[in-house]
Order: C-alpha cells, then sequence, then structure tokens
C-alpha cells in the first residue's frame, strides 16, 4: 500500500520539477556523457534536451547560490523521439531524452572523439576511452564517500553536501587520488566509474575530477526516473548491473574494485565476486563512519574467503600493500 502511494507522490513531484525553472521554444541541444569500447564498437551515451542548465562556479559565491545552481542541473526539460546521427548510425532519445548508439571504426587507444548530431544542427564530439593493448587490469570505483567527501552514509549530510557545493568546493580524498593515480599507470589501465548519482551529476562531476586531477574515466550513473522499484534502479541493482556490463565487455582485463562501505558496496562486490570467478584482483573500501556493520563484516569476510584481499579502513593507505602488489 506504502509503495504506490509514494511512487503517485514521486510523479507528483517529478512533474512539478519539470515545470520549474525557465522554459523555452529552443531547438533540443545535446548533452554528451563520456563513452567506453565494447568488442561490438565504441557506445556513445548522452541526453537530449530542451536546453541545457549550467552556470560557471565562482569560490566566493554564497551556499544559496550554489544550491540554486545544483537545483537547476535537477531541472531538466528532457525530449523524446528525437535522431540522432553519427557515423552511419542513428538512434532515437527515449522517454527520459536518453539516446544511446554503438559506432564501428579503427579508434586508437586512448580518448577518441566522435561526432554526433541533432538533424540541421551542428555536431558534438562524445568523448569515448578505448582500452591500451597493453593494460593490465581496469579499476572500477564508486565516486561519493570513495573519490569525494560527501557523507553519503547519511541522507541529511549527503544532500547537504550535494546541493550546497559546487565545483571549486568540493574535496577529493587525497588518498583515494594518490591509489588511483598508481593503478592507472599513466593512463595505461582504464578505470571506470559506477556511481549511484544521477546523470544529471555526470558534467559536475566531469569538470571536479578534471580540476582536481582525478583519472578521467566513463562513469555509469543513475537515471532517477521513477521505476517499479521506486525513483531509479536501486542502489544494489543499478551498480551491479554497471559492473557486470564492464566486465563483459573487458573479458581480457581482470579488475580492482574501489569503494565505501556507506552503501553497501561491500555487499555488491561480493556479490560481483561470486558472479565472475577470477575476475577480481582486489577490493579496497573505505569505512566512512565509526564502526562497521554485521552485513558489511559479513561481506569482508566472504570476499577474502573467496580468494580476494578486502582492504578496508578509513583510509586507503595501505590498500596496494594489503593487495600485494607494491
Amino acid at each position: 500500500m506504502l509503495k504506490p502511494l509514494a511512487r503517485r507522490a514521486a510523479r507528483l513531484v517529478e512533474s512539478g520539477l519539470e515545470r520549474i525553472g525557465d522554459r523555452d521554444d529552443s531547438e533540443p541541444v545535446l548533452e554528451p556523457y563520456l563513452g567506453y569500447a565494447t568488442p561490438e564498437g565504441v557506445v556513445l551515451r548522452g541526453r537530449v534536451l530542451s536546453h541545457l542548465r549550467r552556470s560557471e562556479p565562482d569560490a566566493e559565491q554564497s551556499r544559496w547560490t550554489n544550491l540554486r545552481q545544483m537545483v537547476n542541473l535537477f531541472v531538466t526539460d528532457e525530449v523524446a523521439d528525437v535522431p540522432v546521427t553519427g557515423a552511419d548510425v542513428t538512434a532515437t532519445s527515449d522517454a527520459e531524452g536518453y539516446v544511446r548508439l554503438i559506432v564501428q571504426g579503427d579508434f586508437a587507444p586512448g580518448w577518441v572523439n566522435v561526432p554526433l548530431a541533432i538533424a540541421g544542427q551542428p555536431p558534438v564530439l562524445f568523448p569515448a576511452r578505448i582500452p591500451a593493448p597493453d593494460a593490465d587490469y581496469m579499476i572500477l570505483s564508486d565516486i561519493d564517500d570513495t573519490m569525494i567527501q560527501t557523507g553519503a552514509h547519511s541522507l541529511a549530510r549527503n544532500l547537504w553536501t550535494t546541493f550546497t557545493g559546487s565545483a571549486l568546493t568540493r574535496q577529493v580524498h587525497d588518498d583515494a587520488l594518490a591509489l588511483m593515480t598508481t593503478l592507472v599507470d599513466g593512463g595505461r589501465n582504464p578505470v571506470f566509474y559506477v556511481s549511484s548519482s544521477p546523470w544529471n551529476l555526470h558534467d559536475f562531476l566531469d569538470r571536479l575530477f578534471a580540476r582536481e586531477g582525478v583519472p578521467k574515466g566513463p562513469m555509469f550513473l543513475r537515471d532517477l526516473g521513477l521505476t517499479d522499484e521506486g525513483v531509479g534502479a536501486s542502489h544494489l541493482t543499478h551498480k551491479g548491473a554497471a559492473i557486470d556490463t564492464l566486465l563483459a565487455v573487458n573479458p581480457d582485463l581482470p579488475a580492482y574494485l574501489m569503494g565505501d562501505s556507506g552503501q553497501q558496496d561491500a555487499i555488491v562486490y561480493r556479490d560481483v565476486i561470486a558472479r565472475h570467478p577470477d575476475r577480481i584482483r582486489g577490493v579496497a573500501l573505505r569505512e566512512p563512519a565509526p564502526g562497521v556493520g554485521a552485513d558489511d563484516a559479513a561481506a569482508f569476510a566472504a570476499i577474502e574467503a573467496a580468494g580476494v584481499p578486502c582492504f578496508h579502513a578509513p583510509s586507503f593507505d595501505g590498500a596496494l600493500r594489503y593487495w600485494g602488489v607494491e
């Protein structure tokens, strides 16, 4: 009884938010996301919106201004049924404005830019990461409380940090940056970010990572549209499915998993290891809050029992030593 009522209330909120803000009758625009390679071709992802609501952050601006700018990222006007074409491939935006194309070609390792366009408009460059043939492994990492300081284990703190900060005020964990920089080895080993943060934050996170020197990688974020599970896919469902996809499209690369114990990452990673034996080399989990719950402790033990070293501590310092890769 409560779930249908909650979904009805959420739909009313979603409908109300879609009517907030300045609307116009201008042509739809393409927002590119970071793409990735598969054996079938390069996957390019993006969203068709009525217009982009972005502002350049100012280090001196108030939290109120930060809040207003962040809310604007969530007040999106998605445009459905818009054909997007590139490299002789066409796809149509879905009900939430998302578009996904697979293009084929002889792409060199590293970052490539593929032009896509809405008919009658200039092309937009869609970046995509092509792994190097000499890569030893890949890194699959969470974002909130893993790479950046968020407080995701506390809903109130998470919302406050997310909505009152800017790309200039949010902070990256130094220990996470050091570990990630070592693992990518100058860009030879690809990194992918799997997070329950919404797609609305893609550009924000991309700019924050660039400013802080965090290795760039395709992001697998979450749609906040309404589903039978509530608002978007559940944390466990979304993260597990994204990791399954990345392991499937990179069959020759084992993976290191980075996350935190505040959002059930240990449980997600335990289940991934059970589904994909011998694909995970090591797990590192930050403990953002004092103490570890019984579920996380059991997951740590299960990961170790599966033969995968599971490092967990308030900091990632010592993870490489624990994995035996220093």
